[in-house]
């Protein structure tokens, strides 16, 4: 390949990613999966703006050449990675409504929200355990999130009142956990208070989420004892799908370096 076409594929590469990044920052969403390919695609812009003083730079040492090619070959190797992980951990998880078995209760992941609303991911969320309540009309919903920066109202109090006026759900069905931050916490502080309301962590549960967070979202409710947690999959918007896969990358990957499950 030569170096004018390498320069335009990272011209053309480094503005899709830094305009993909940049225009969900714009709407809210500020996190790694955003962050990242800003800064990846501004690096590429750079490379191709200053290729020719780079190619000076580089050529007038060897070593500076071969940590040139290293740089690359990592990049490589880490963009196969997140590519391996999307395909082989992410895919298929979870079970469509109609596919899960009887379940006591429903728990619903908070995903975020804005302006008093669900974000889409999180409205996701909602619909599809709101499919699935209607399936099994005898279950409880714990909707878990608590209070965001900058809101008056709680996660879960606005997942309650979405559940209740956009799907019909009873006031008497639903739980709220109002004081978690993170999805350690939703499940953590959802235990007691459905135990609270009958249901054990040993029962048959749905556990509802977005299905590239099923995986890891399920290995910390075994952490906290939920034994029989039924993985019922929402979909990710297109809009934010793979920089939601690209952050759960990093956090899947923080778990294992912590050994967190």
């Amino acid at each position: 390949m030569t170096a004018v076409a390498v320069r335009t594929l990272l011209a053309l590469a480094g503005g899709a990613l830094f305009l993909d990044g940049a225009v969900l920052i714009v709407l809210g969403h500020f996190n790694l999966g955003t962050m990242l390919p800003v800064a990846l695609g501004a690096l590429f812009l750079a490379i191709a703006v200053w290729w020719s003083p780079l190619t000076r730079w580089r050529h007038h040492d060897r070593l500076r050449q071969q940590w040139w090619r290293v740089g690359w070959w990592g990049l490589a190797a880490w963009m196969l990675s997140v590519v391996v992980f999307w395909v082989f951990f992410l895919r298929g998880a979870g079970v469509s409504p109609p596919e899960a078995p009887p379940v006591q209760a429903i728990v619903v992941l908070g995903a975020g929200i804005q302006n008093g609303q669900p974000r889409p991911a999180l409205a996701a969320r909602l619909d599809t355990a709101a499919a699935l309540a209607r399936l099994q009309p005898q279950a409880l919903i714990a909707v878990c999130g608590g209070q965001v920066w900058g809101t008056t109202d709680t996660e879960a109090e606005v997942m309650a009142r979405y559940l209740q006026e956009r799907h019909g759900i009873a006031p008497e069905r639903l739980v709220l956990e109002k004081d978690s931050t993170s999805t350690e916490l939703n499940l953590a502080l959802s235990r007691p208070l459905l135990e609270a309301r009958g249901v054990a962590a040993t029962v048959p549960l749905a556990l509802v989420t977005s299905d590239f967070h099923l995986p890891r979202a399920l290995r910390i409710a075994q952490r906290h004892g939920f034994t029989h947690m039924v993985p019922v999959a929402a979909p990710t918007p297109l809009t934010t799908r793979y920089n939601a896969w690209l952050r759960e990358y990093f956090a899947t990957l923080s778990s294992w370096v912590l050994n967190e499950g």
